[in-house]
């Protein structure tokens, strides 16, 4: 992973919401999610956590996938292209 802090941004009619996080706290970003969408006080509700929890999911496997393609030997790298 590339290290340091990322963000989630949600767009929600006149509204943002911002979700910054460190890599490696993926959980505890998803736990406040669900404290965002109990809480009454905001718009946000369960749909826009469940959004936000989507983006968060295809941003890691993105970074998986990377980090495998980066780390299979050089010889296995052609065939993946072939097939690409």
């Amino acid at each position: 992973m590339n290290g340091g802090k990322k963000q989630l941004v949600l767009n929600k009619g006149s509204e943002k919401f911002i979700f910054r996080y460190e890599d490696g706290c993926e959980g505890e970003l998803l736990d406040c999610l669900v404290e965002h969408a109990n809480d009454g006080r905001t718009d946000f509700d369960w749909f826009d956590a469940a959004v936000l929890s989507f983006k968060l999911t295809q941003s890691l496997i993105g970074e998986a996938d990377r980090l495998l393609y980066n780390e299979l030997p050089d010889t296995i790298q052609p065939f993946l292209n072939e097939s690409e």
